[in-house]
Order: structure tokens, then C-alpha cells, then sequence
């Protein structure tokens, strides 16, 4: 599978109670149950009016499914090519 990062234009979403933001989750939770092993949700991130959301996916067509099923907007879709972090810098 490959990694990718969704970005995500919700209004006020860096507003939403804990009650609303565990709505979200479930909605995708139940979508991915339904599309079934070829997508996965690592975790999000909430910044303003937006999410960053991590998945690995089959495809980027895996992900649009996801997102008609859960209700939840994609608006930009970003294939990842390399992870580095701090212990790069060893190798």
C-alpha cells in the first residue's frame, strides 16, 4: 500500500467539541469497515480550518471512495515518497 496525506477544508473544525470530533471518526471508521482491507487510517491532525489526515491506501481512487462513504471532504490528495525524522541525520 502506499502513504498518503489528505487535506481536508472543514470550517470550524479546530473548534469542534470532542462529541463532534469522535462523530467524524466513527463516520470513517464505518467507511473503512465497508470499503474493507485496502485502506487504512493512521491519524489526523486538526490545524485551523483544516485536517491532515495519514492513510495508506491501494490508490488514491480508495481514498475518494472513503470520502463519498464517510461524508468527510477531500480537497487535496498527496502521495508521500520518504519519511525522515530526527534519526535520519545517523545513516
Amino acid at each position: 500500500m502506499k502513504r498518503y496525506v489528505i487535506e481536508r477544508d472543514i470550517p470550524g473544525i479546530g473548534e469542534f467539541s470532542p462529541t463532534e470530533l469522535c462523530g467524524a471518526a466513527r463516520a470513517s471508521n464505518q467507511a473503512l469497515a465497508n470499503i474493507g482491507p485496502s485502506i487504512q487510517w493512521q491519524h489526523s491532525y486538526v490545524a485551523g480550518e483544516k485536517t491532515f489526515c495519514v492513510y495508506l491506501a491501494e490508490s488514491e481512487a480508495e481514498i475518494r471512495r472513503h470520502s463519498e462513504e464517510s461524508g468527510i471532504p477531500v480537497s487535496k490528495i498527496t502521495e508521500i515518497s520518504q519519511i525522515i525524522d530526527p534519526l535520519t541525520a545517523n545513516h
